[in-house]
């Protein structure tokens, strides 16, 4: 039998003390998340991380740092996940953009108010970057090698 986890990209972004997150439709509920998504063939894990934010929220988001990688197994589903976590800064928003597919709103909320609504939560990969984030989890980028 072949595993293959879904390979995922996510961005950590602060501003004072709220974190930038999508509203998303899965299904037929909208949930919170982090921008992100798949790699796309042929793409590194910084630029896809890159191009996801810029996607879901129309930031220009700068990575700094990789907060961490994660593998979660979705109870619901049993589909794995490997998340590939960055934390970093954003800027050059544009308002006009059209955002993802599936994209309902972007916000900035406090951790408390992504912990008060587990239920809203995409998966508890939000809370669990978040809060590495917030204990000074870092790594530097070149931890991560694109090899051709």
């Amino acid at each position: 039998m072949t595993w293959r986890p879904d390979l995922t990209v996510a961005a950590v972004v602060a501003r004072q003390d709220r974190f930038l997150v999508v509203e998303e439709r899965i299904g037929s509920q909208l949930v919170l998340n982090q921008p992100a998504g798949h790699v796309e063939d042929g793409e590194s894990l910084v630029q896809a991380a890159v191009r996801e934010t810029r996607e879901e929220t129309a930031w220009n988001f700068r990575p700094l740092a990789l907060l961490g990688c994660y593998l979660w197994r979705n109870p619901a589903n049993g589909r794995t996940t490997l998340r590939v976590a960055f934390h970093g800064e954003v800027d050059d928003h544009d308002p006009h953009q059209k955002l993802d597919r599936g994209i309902h709103a972007v916000h900035w909320r406090t951790r408390e108010e992504l912990a008060g609504a587990p239920e809203r939560l995409r998966s508890p990969l939000v809370l669990r970057c978040i809060d590495d984030f917030l204990a000074g989890r870092s790594f530097a980028l070149d931890a991560l090698q694109q090899v051709t």
